[in-house]
């Protein structure tokens, strides 16, 4: 982008420059000059394109701090030993997200020229984290809500739902976006799906600005779903079966055991009986040799 104006050309890039959060940027600013010239002879003058406030100042061949804004105290210099030779860039550093904006350059040596850029600020996600609401004592057909969350991120991510097959989904979904204070996001995005078996989702966060993805793929499985209805019924009928069959069993094994108390009292009292007419029959017998 050249700007031309009496014996001055600055040069800035085109495209917005990308720095990321908490990292050290160089904005580019560069110029040409017809005959050589002394740092004393040089004036360099960064400021905010919208309002107007001082980034970092320089004239005389000293740098100029007086008027700069508080939120850019030592965090801002030339590249001194490269101004004779036309680089006016200016080092910042640990971007933070409110350094985001347009910059002007300003030079006036031999002439005078300006050019704005544009900054912006970049911080990659965390991974995405995928909660289950309610989280147990599931069927096919319950309604769920599934929630992603993704933490220190700028700008804002694109958040996309996948089910297993990696249609999209775009219906019964919330995203809220929350800043800490250093201007940072987190990302929360809620999926309210109804419930099929070994249902499979994809939560995927998009970065714009750095082109970077972030994704956590989840099943619901057997373990967090309980058993469907007619499964349920099938089993309490055969734990009631097993039951009855056990009581009928002990019943049976009962009877038994008291006929042959029964059958063995029996036998007792005929034995005892049967030794009677025995003891009976030995005194009739003694008594009638007696008698002879």
């Amino acid at each position: 982008m050249p700007h031309i104006l009496a014996k001055l050309k600055i040069q800035v890039p085109d495209l917005p420059v990308v720095a990321l959060h908490g990292k050290d940027v160089t904005l580019k600013c560069s110029f040409s000059h017809t005959s050589p010239f002394n740092l004393s002879d040089v004036t360099v003058f960064w400021q905010l394109t919208d309002t107007k406030r001082s980034v970092h100042g320089f004239s005389m061949g000293q740098d100029q701090l007086t008027e700069q804004a508080e939120s850019y105290a030592n965090r801002t210099s030339l590249f001194l030993s490269q101004l004779t030779m036309g680089n006016a860039s200016l080092l910042l550093q640990r971007v933070a997200v409110a350094d985001e904006g347009s910059y002007t350059c300003f030079v006036r040596v031999q002439g005078h020229d300006s050019a704005a850029l544009l900054l912006q600020v970049a911080a990659p996600y965390t991974k995405p984290e995928v909660t289950l609401e309610p989280e147990s004592n599931l069927r096919p057909g319950d309604e769920v809500a599934l929630t992603c969350v993704a933490y220190g991120g700028y700008p804002k991510a694109d958040v996309i739902w996948q089910d297993g097959s990696g249609r999209n989904l775009t219906d019964n979904i919330t995203t809220s976006v929350v800043a800490n204070e250093q201007g940072l996001f987190t990302m929360t995005s809620v999926l309210t799906v109804v419930l099929e078996p070994n249902s499979s989702f994809n939560c995927r966060l998009i970065n714009p600005l750095l082109s970077e993805e972030r994704s956590i793929f989840v099943t619901v499985t057997g373990q967090n779903i309980a058993f469907p209805p007619v499964a349920l019924w099938v089993t309490v009928g055969l734990a009631v079966c097993l039951l009855g069959l056990l009581i009928a069993l002990a019943a049976v094994c009962r009877r038994k055991i008291k006929e042959s108390c029964e059958e063995a009292r029996r036998e007792g009292r005929r034995k005892k009986k049967k030794q009677k007419c025995i003891i009976l029959l030995e005194l009739e017998s003694q008594t009638f040799s007696t008698s002879n």
